[in-house]
């Protein structure tokens, strides 16, 4: 087989990819290990920040979204007893919108099916070969060995992929932070408690309540990391998310059939450089986030329009300017998200190892920010989400 870019991964990055490179007319193939009905149907994350959204929108890929989607012009957080409500839309003019990821990777993959767009499901990548000269993709694909030879290849396969692992290990250099605590993710048959994200700092622990529909709640209760399930049965669950939510006007929590609980746990982590030869690292390839900044899949797009950018000049103009500092580019965006992520984490969690005046501090610094007109702006600033790169030059 032969095209022009060989994308591994269906998520996000490499369906957006292979979408907006046929908008410019350029071939690409997507090798996905997993089947059509896996990808469409794991539960990840959920908010889209603004910038993300008009993306979508401006490439046609935000139909069914518009329908569903839930818009939030805020988010809110309680601590120390009190509520606060940060309005993005009043601050900033930007807000977030709640659509499931699984249903953004199920729209872009119909989309490209319908125009004819080449995607393998059960295709698994083995080896990437010539990444400085002209690169092939070997995979397996219906028990049959079979090789894609391309210009480029795009590594859009998440942490555990094979595309990191391409870039030699002497060229590489991971940075790396584990928390020492994860997350319960709960899919609950129940309203959520508030219509907008609810953060919550308590002496127990942290919460979030977001949601999957208006009538599905999706919270997470912090853990520790090496916790298991049996040890959480559902008065145990019930009892933790009514404390760390409090009591507190316009918050109600309503019990409901708990659909699915799993345990995740806490890092941030980059790889540099993202690119290598011609092999381009995008999303969880090249770095992890905590999701309490939900930035996890907006910044694998944003890897996506910086990439499709460099592809787009090198094609249409025979320049790789955009694609020799493609790396670059991505990672001033990408330590900024680290940052806000890595704040918001540590701010909000409860550290097992901390004393009394660790948390003095930390409700300190809560005030600090929400309590003030320019802490809320910069939350906002960073929540909603920081300018996309042009995706085409």
């Amino acid at each position: 087989m032969r095209t022009q870019v060989g994308i591994i991964g269906a998520g996000p990055a490499g369906l957006l990819l292979s979408h907006l490179l046929h908008l410019r007319g350029i071939e690409s193939v997507v090798l996905e290990s997993r089947s059509y009905d896996y990808i469409t149907s794991r539960i990840r994350a959920g908010l889209m920040e603004q910038n993300t959204v008009d993306l979508l929108n401006e490439v046609g890929l935000a139909k069914n979204l518009n329908k569903v989607a839930l818009p939030h012009d805020g988010v809110q957080f309680t601590f120390d007893g009190v509520l606060r409500r940060i309005n993005m839309q009043e601050l900033i003019g930007r807000r977030v919108t709640i659509y499931g990821q699984q249903l953004i990777v199920k729209d872009m993959a119909d989309i490209r099916e319908r125009v004819g767009g080449e995607i393998l499901y059960e295709a698994e990548a083995t080896q990437i070969s010539n990444l400085e000269s002209k690169p092939s993709i070997t995979f397996i694909h219906s028990g049959q060995e079979q090789t894609l030879e391309c210009d480029f290849v795009a590594g859009c396969d998440g942490f555990h992929g094979l595309s990191r692992p391409s870039v030699p290990g002497n060229l590489r250099k991971d940075f790396d932070r584990v928390y020492p605590f994860g997350w319960l993710g709960l899919l609950i048959s129940a309203v959520p408690p508030s219509e907008e994200l609810v953060y919550c700092h308590s002496p127990t622990g942290f919460a979030l309540f977001s949601m999957r529909s208006e009538e599905v709640t999706r919270a997470y209760l912090q853990v520790r990391p090496n916790e298991s399930l049996e040890n959480w049965s559902e008065d145990r669950i019930w009892s933790e998310l009514r404390g760390r939510l409090g009591q507190h006007d316009g918050l109600s929590l309503v019990e409901g059939e708990i659909l699915q609980k799993v345990i995740t746990p806490m890092r941030s982590w980059v790889s540099e450089p993202m690119q290598y030869g011609n092999l381009y690292l995008a999303g969880d390839s090249a770095h992890i986030v905590p999701p309490t900044g939900a930035k996890g899949m907006n910044l694998a797009i944003a890897d996506v329009c910086v990439l499709s950018r460099g592809l787009i000049d090198f094609y249409q103009n025979n320049n790789w300017h955009y694609l020799n500092s493609y790396s670059e580019t991505c990672l001033r965006r990408v330590w900024r998200a680290e940052h806000f992520s890595w704040w918001m984490t540590t701010m909000l969690h409860r550290f097992y190892d901390a004393n009394p005046f660790d948390h003095k501090r930390q409700i300190a610094e809560l005030h600090t920010v929400f309590d003030s007109d320019a802490g809320s702006r910069l939350v906002a600033e960073n929540y909603a989400g920081l300018p996309l790169e042009p995706w085409q030059p």
